[in-house]
């Protein structure tokens, strides 16, 4: 069949799109609100050799790279989405996000 001779059939794909977005954003997450996700919070780190390691024993410090007052890094899934602050929420650990870190182009 010709292009000329096609019956003209509706844009399914443009329509269903069009519905998605007059739902809202809300609507369309919902999805997605169920899928686990690993939050970790990094207070810094440290590089050492394996006998160091070895002895290390009960109350040893390990020298982080970073200072009192700097940001801990806050990675979903690995990737760094955060930094933010330590708190006490009643007797339990907690950050506060102070600044949302842009994606880098891959």
């Amino acid at each position: 069949m010709s292009d000329e001779n096609k019956p003209d059939l509706p844009d399914l794909e443009g329509a269903a799109a069009a519905a998605a977005g007059a739902e809202g954003s809300e609507a369309g997450l919902e999805a997605v609100y169920d899928i686990p996700v690993t939050v970790r919070a990094v207070l810094g780190t440290a590089e050492m050799q394996i006998h160091q390691l070895l002895k290390l024993g009960r109350g040893a410090v390990v020298e982080l790279d970073r200072k009192v007052g700097d940001a801990v890094d806050i990675y979903v899934n690995d990737r760094l989405v955060a930094r933010g602050e330590v708190v006490i929420v009643e007797d339990k650990l907690g950050v506060t996000m102070t600044e949302i870190v842009k994606a880098q182009g891959k």
